[in-house]
Formats: structure tokens, sequence, C-alpha cells
């Protein structure tokens, strides 16, 4: 068979010398690798551009419910022996779903890259979604509803990007509802992994002992050959459709949780500054709102911020556990640490220990071929292209005080925060 090959832009990353290939299938498969010398495993992940922004009310939660039927049975195997395919073998099988995408991924030692690659596609190309094994599903599932609403500290976000992203799928929860999920049919389940889950929107990643042409041959005998390609028809988010909110929820839980955020335009001339700001702001033990909230006024057990990337919209936010005594100074000093940063410049030293903590985290996340997998396919999907260990140290270096002040000024507009707060109820 002709095959389109595509190397990657990039020659060896002169930090780790390790080249990264691309090829694309002709039925627009898109596969790429990176040789790891002096491993004996593989980590290989198969990733679909296809997640809850990409569904309906109606089929709200179906790909994440898809990704846990495809292991209920194929063609060829049945539940038992899919389960045991990499077990028997001291390797795993799973998956995840997000907003945007779903990846089913395997880590195995190097001498089952066959193996891997026939179950890889096999779940997701062959499932035959047995209808006893799918209602037992359909309970698994809503359970696993439920201990997200048992867990105010994941529920808020759910319940945050319901309120942020209103009428909009991105405001959909990536587990759907138990009334949702109850209602599926195995009919639209066929239907929606027909439509979707096609090569032309895949990534073949594999990271580890692997030889790239040797997965590009597995992949031609275990994958489609061409068919027609599903588009992506995402419905773009309209900032003129946000509307900032506050909000308080009463809940039947014993601390409160507080989420201060807001959604923000995908500029990339600013992705690395935004890193760099997310990580000093609620980065770690050491970061600004973590000394100030429970170190020096020891108002919460737990405050962080958190960067979320999409296609075309971002959004920040800041997390924070506390009494409900405490909800209304805690909020009050989130507020003051944001509007610091766009009065006040950072210090050289503060920029120092913040960029040496981001660098030391890419650098020892190399070390993971799991994440090594990972970053590959995100890079593919946000950026489009593979970016090097050195060209992200790169970015991150030619990062300047300047650069955070003006992107503070840029971000951070009181008027356009939306805060979420669940609350203790008063016992009487």
């Amino acid at each position: 068979m002709s095959i389109k090959r595509k190397q990657s832009a990039f020659h060896k990353d002169r930090l780790c010398d390790q080249a990264i290939e691309q090829t694309i299938l002709p039925n627009g498969l898109n596969i790429l690798t990176q040789h790891v010398p002096g491993v004996q495993s593989i980590s290989l992940g198969l990733w679909i551009e296809n997640g809850s922004r990409d569904e309906t009310k109606s089929l709200n939660g179906i790909s994440h419910f898809i990704e846990h039927a495809v292991f209920k049975g194929t063609k060829k195997r049945n539940y038992i022996q899919i389960n045991e395919s990499l077990e028997r073998v001291g390797g795993y099988l799973n998956a995840f779903t997000s907003k945007e995408q779903t990846c089913f991924y395997a880590r195995c030692l190097d001498e089952h890259l066959n193996v891997s690659v026939d179950i890889l596609s096999d779940i997701v190309f062959n499932a035959t979604f047995p209808d006893d094994e799918i209602e037992k599903e359909k309970d698994v599932i809503i359970e696993e509803i439920k201990s997200v609403e048992d867990t105010p500290e994941e529920q808020i976000f759910d319940d945050f990007d319901g309120y942020l992203f209103k009428r909009h799928p991105l405001g959909l929860p990536i587990t759907g509802s138990e009334t949702s999920v109850g209602d599926l049919k195995v009919d639209e389940l066929r239907n929606f992994l027909m439509t979707n889950y096609r090569p032309g929107k895949m990534l073949l990643v594999g990271t580890g002992n692997l030889n790239h042409h040797e997965l590009v041959e597995l992949a031609e005998k275990y994958f489609p050959k061409p068919c027609l390609n599903s588009q992506n028809n995402r419905m773009p988010f309209d900032f003129k459709n946000y509307k900032p909110f506050e909000k308080r929820v009463s809940k039947p839980i014993h601390q409160a949780h507080i989420l201060l955020g807001f959604p923000f335009e995908r500029n990339d001339a600013h992705y690395f500054s935004l890193i760099l700001l997310n990580t000093l702001l609620g980065g770690g033990m050491s970061s600004r709102l973590n000394m100030i909230l429970r170190e020096k006024y020891g108002l919460v057990y737990s405050v962080y911020s958190n960067l979320v990337t999409f296609d075309d919209v971002n959004t920040f936010s800041v997390y924070a556990g506390t009494d409900s005594a405490n909800v209304d100074q805690s909020i009050a000093i989130i507020r003051e640490e944001l509007d610091r940063l766009c009065q006040k410049n950072i210090s050289q030293k503060e920029l120092k220990l913040v960029k040496a903590q981001l660098k030391g985290g890419i650098i020892m996340g190399k070390e993971s071929l799991s994440k090594r997998q990972n970053q590959l396919a995100r890079d593919h999907f946000y950026f489009g292209r593979t970016l090097s260990n050195e060209e992200v140290l790169e970015q991150i270096n030619d990062i300047n005080i300047n650069d955070i002040k003006t992107l503070s000024e840029q971000l951070f507009h009181p008027a356009q925060y939306s805060c979420l707060v669940f609350a203790p109820k008063h016992k009487r």
C-alpha cells in the first residue's frame, strides 16, 4: 500500500537526542512516535478528537459511556479476554474521556507492541455493545456520577462550567447525568461511534522502545482501510454569551468550597507566560495563594489555581476549601492577589524560582513514558505540532517580568470574575 509519509518538522531534540517521527496513513490516521533508548517498555495511546463538547444535551455522557462500553466485548473478544489481553503479560489497558478528546491507552513490555495495537483497534472499531452488559454499565456509571456529587471539590468544577458555558456544549459534564445515561440506547451508541470514531479523527502515539515503521505497519494491518472522514463541527464559544455570575449553593457538607474564575480568548503568543503565571499563583506549596491563604492567615486547608485549554477558549480559576466563616475573607484575598499582579511587578528572584519549578517538572516528566506520550498528543491537538523540550525551555527562559505584568493586566478584570460557593447548610 502506498503510504503518505509526513516526517515531523522537528529534527532530534538536542536535550534528549530522541527523534519524533510522524506518518499519516491513507485512511487519515496520524501516527507519532518517540523512541526512548534504555527502556524495555512502551506507552501507546489511541486518541480520538471527540469528547463531551461533541454531544447534545440529550446524549450527554455518551462519549464517556462508549469509553466504558467498548471494553464489554468485540467481534472477536469477550470482556474477560479484553481485560486479560495485556494484564496476563504484565501490562495494562485503560481509557479516559475529556471535554475534547477520548484516549484509550496501553502500557506494556516492548515485545507486546503487536497485541497492544490489535487490542486498541479492536475495542474501538469492533465493539458489539452486548445489551445485558450495557445495562449493567449504566448502573456503574450512575454510581460514578453519584460519587462526584459526593465530592464537592469535584462537583464544583462541573457546576461552575455549567454556569460559565451556559447553553454551550462545553458546559455539559463529561459523565452526563443520571437521566441522560439511563436513557441511552444501544443503537445510539453504535451510531455515535460510527460517526465520530474514524481514523481521520485519530492520533496513535507511541513512546518507548519501539520502531516507528513497525508501528506504522501494525496500524495498516489492524486499522480500517480508507473511509469517509468525519469533520469536527464544534460550536465555537461566543464570548458575548458570557455573563459573570455569583452564586452560593447550600449543600449538606461540613466545609465550604470556593471557585472563582473566568473564560478568556486563546492567544498562543502568551501560552508559556500563562503557564508560568498559573504556577506562580497556585501551582504548589510555595505559590502565592498557598503562602498567604494557608501559611500566613490559616484560612484554608486547600488552595490552587487551575488553567484549562480548549480549541478556542481557555479558563482560569482559583479553588479554595475553607470553613464557612472564612468564605468572604478568602474571596477578598484571592481578588487582592490577582489585582496585586496587575499593580506591582514580581521580583527577579520569584521569577527565577517559578521558572526553575516549571523546568524541573518538564524534565522530570520526560522520565515517564506515559507522560511523554500524553504530552505529544496534547501538543498535537492544541498546537497542531510537536514542541521539543528545547523549544519549551527556551520559551520559558525568555519570559520576563514585564510579560507577567502585561498578561496579568489583560486577564485580571474584576468585573469579569465569576464565583461559585458551596456553603454548608446551617443546622437547626
